[in-house]
């Protein structure tokens, strides 16, 4: 008898393993199946600052207006102050940010999902985006609200790229065979990813609503999956010297990695110059950053960059 419940307990734990790993087989290796897509960018970089002094004063302004940054944060009720911080700091020099909430919340005003499922949240918000923005802007930043983002050095980097292909950027990481954008550090698709993801949402066999997963995958693993089904790819996002600027962990964190693999070149060995975001900042250190990025000039020195990206008409832009 306790030969044959061992035996019973042994199959029960083979057979969900099996469960396991078919499932995982399923869903992480998706897009072998289908028609192969030239993949012509993988790691992609910001213009050199030449090419940029190059153009005409005409062909500058025009590149500085045709870039539209619509930002999507993505909120709950337990974010209240990190949600204030946004609010007050970085996100004021989107061309327009709308905060996606899980719930109405009468402190601020967002447009309320009626969810608490992060992939669910980001879906609907991705969709809800398209069908109201779809011929209004060409970039479409996602953000989490610990994240901190420099929206001129986005549109920098932005600037050579055409929104009408498929673009899906960001810091890249690699879980198995599936490359995604880790959500920590922001992530942006072009106006054709959107339009290409807003169709296969609708696709419940290759872009579920609830996978089918035993364990759940991440929000941004799950994107990643839906986008890969349509021939959009995973792009690291890197400044002229290779370094990353999309940034999964605060400027704090870097620095001291920095002192213990670089002491010598501590500054050099941090960050880019040129870092769009910075991720896991406490409400009070959005200020900081705020004042550090937009307010702090060493007195006498000038900035004669070749493009200047105007705030929002209207905007209480810093």
């Amino acid at each position: 008898m306790i030969s044959e419940s061992s035996s019973f307990v042994k199959g029960v734990v083979l057979g969900g393993a099996f469960c396991v790993v078919v499932t995982l087989l399923g869903h992480i290796k998706v897009g072998h199946g289908t028609k192969a897509h030239h993949h012509e960018h993988h790691h992609i970089q910001a213009p050199n600052k030449e090419d940029v002094l190059n153009l005409s004063e005409g062909e500058r302004m025009e590149l500085s207006k045709s870039i539209r940054v619509y930002c999507i944060v993505l909120v709950k009720p337990k974010d209240l102050g990190h949600w204030a911080a946004v609010k007050e700091t970085w996100s004021k020099h989107c061309d327009k940010v709308e905060f996606y909430s899980s719930e109405n919340v009468k402190v601020f005003e967002s447009v309320a999902l009626n969810t608490n499922d992060m992939w669910v949240m980001m879906r609907k918000a991705y969709k809800i985006t398209y069908e109201r923005y779809k011929d209004e802007f060409n970039w479409f930043f996602l953000a989490y609200p610990t994240t901190f983002a420099i929206i001129e050095n986005l549109k920098y980097f932005l600037l050579k790229k055409d929104p009408s292909q498929p673009f899906y950027i960001g810091h890249t990481v690699k879980s198995g065979d599936l490359e995604y954008v880790d959500g920590e550090g922001g992530i942006v698709l072009s106006i054709e990813s959107l339009r290409r993801l807003s169709c296969v949402l609708e696709d419940s066999d290759k872009c579920p609503e609830q996978g089918g997963m035993i364990w759940k995958l991440a929000e941004d693993k799950q994107l990643a999956i839906c986008l890969k089904y349509t021939g959009v790819f995973a792009e690291n996002a890197e400044d002229s010297e290779g370094k990353d600027v999309f940034n999964t962990k605060s400027v704090g964190a870097l620095i001291k990695e920095a002192m213990s693999t670089h002491p010598q070149q501590v500054v050099d060995g941090c960050c880019s110059d040129m870092a769009i975001t910075f991720s896991g900042l406490a409400p009070n250190h959005m200020h900081v950053m705020m004042y550090g990025v937009y307010r702090l000039r060493p007195y006498g020195h000038t900035y004669n960059d070749a493009l200047v990206f105007l705030p929002p008409t209207g905007s209480d832009n810093d």
